[in-house]
């Protein structure tokens, strides 16, 4: 751990003096890139821009911050006992980003978990090399080709759905109207590539292949070091007018064979309900708790359709998600549907204050043969005292329902207030 600090604090340092001095000389933002503060909300893929402003190779140094109190109650049917919770803060997380334009047209992505609930010491979430342009094979090669396409390279987060770009990623939680994620939380990190295009009239497409593996290995297992996992993604995104925005995508994230799919549980930064409906007797933190994870192991095919509509100050943002797979034990595959619908309203001049409400359901059938469903309800409001800074309050409401007797989640259900404060830069 001392070393990787010395080693995060060495780059910093290293890194720092320059990066002011190229942020100085170049005060246009980075080219295609999401913002990291509340110039970022609502945005999803990077917006492609063909205007370049790249001079020399520029570092830019980025950050998040995140801290809750929580005072949330728990309880089940009392078969199992319930591990007892009460009101105080969380573990602070935070993030220290890398972005670095490295030619016209080339860039590098960089995340790193300075400390997060599952995983105190930092660690690398992921990165990527990215391509608008091909003039370092030689000047305008294929730019007509070039001015509507990207190319991502690298371990890094999928883009399967909408829904990933409105989470908390760790302490990056600026963009989340709210202060947990979905129940079902759709998010992993493979070593692929990704292809986009975007035409001038609004409809975008994606197509994306993956090694499959959240952890990487050569070690053979079952006679094979892995499987793959294809992307892809369709959808029309357009300003109309002036208030009216429309958006609807649907993305697909399918596996043959793999050794472990992790689609709904490889988020190592942990749930936000820290504690929740865990087992008196277990002697370690469960860091997804408040999520679930259908358990389909080696196999997996998932659909997500997303819907945004905005007007004026006026949101909503859908998600209907229908997945099935199953382990290699199981003779069948399961089904598990997951639907939510958001509705915020933002207003004041910069619409920094918003109010808003999330529904979420997840129906699914467990490896055991058992039906159950959860349900969740989230009342949240939000306040940006900067560009930077966002102070965020939650009521939420969580059932388990149908589970079997004597299981943990058996007539489960918790629910309290949450208060968060995330800085973004």
């Amino acid at each position: 751990m001392k070393s990787v600090l010395k080693l995060v604090t060495l780059v910093m340092v290293l890194t720092m003096g320059y990066s002011i001095s190229a942020q100085t000389k170049n005060l246009r933002d980075f080219d295609n890139y999401r913002q990291p503060d509340q110039r970022g909300v609502n945005v999803f893929e990077a917006k492609k821009d063909t205007v370049t402003a790249f001079e020399e190779l520029h570092v830019r140094i980025g950050g998040s911050f995140a801290l809750q109190y929580q005072a949330l109650d728990n309880e089940n049917s009392g078969v199992t006992p319930l591990s007892e919770v009460g009101s105080n803060f969380n573990l602070a997380t935070a993030n220290l980003d890398l972005d670095v334009a490295l030619y016209d047209g080339v860039s590098m992505h960089l995340r790193t978990y300075l400390s997060s609930r599952h995983h105190h010491e930092p660690y690398v979430k992921g990165g990527y090399f990215k391509i608008d342009k091909l003039d370092f094979i030689s000047k305008g090669f294929m730019e007509d080709l070039m001015k509507h396409t990207t190319i991502k390279i690298g371990h890094m987060e999928n883009n399967y759905g909408d829904a990933h770009f409105r989470r908390s990623d760790n302490a990056q939680a600026i963009h989340n109207p709210f202060v947990g994620n979905l129940i079902m939380d759709s998010f992993t990190t493979e070593v692929g590539a990704e292809v986009y295009y975007t035409a001038d009239n609004g409809f975008f497409g994606m197509v994306g292949f993956s090694n499959g593996k959240l952890n990487q290995s050569t070690t053979i297992s079952d006679g094979s070091t892995g499987g793959a996992s294809f992307l892809a993604k369709l959808g029309f995104d357009k300003q109309i007018n002036d208030d009216f925005r429309f958006r609807l995508s649907g993305s697909l994230y399918n596996t043959g064979y793999a050794p472990n799919v992790y689609l709904y549980s490889a988020d190592r930064a942990g749930s936000r309900y820290y504690n929740i409906m865990q087992d008196a007797s277990a002697t370690s933190d469960n860091f997804r708790s408040g999520r679930f994870d259908p358990g389909f192991r080696n196999q997996i095919t998932a659909i997500m359709i997303n819907p945004f509509v905005k007007y004026g100050g006026l949101e909503f943002f859908g998600t209907v998600e229908l997945a099935s797979g199953k382990a290699l034990a199981e003779a069948d595959r399961r089904d598990a549907n997951q639907y939510a619908g958001e509705v915020i309203y933002r207003f004041g001049d910069t619409e920094n204050v918003y109010l808003g409400a999330r529904y979420n359901t997840v129906s699914a059938e467990l490896a055991s043969g058992d039906d159950v469903s959860v349900d969740r309800f989230q009342l949240g409001a939000g306040w940006f005292l900067t560009q930077n800074v966002l102070m965020k309050a939650e009521y939420v409401v969580q059932k388990y329902k149908d589970y079997p007797t004597g299981n943990l989640l058996e007539d489960g259900q918790f629910d309290g207030l949450m208060l968060e404060a995330v800085i973004s830069f």
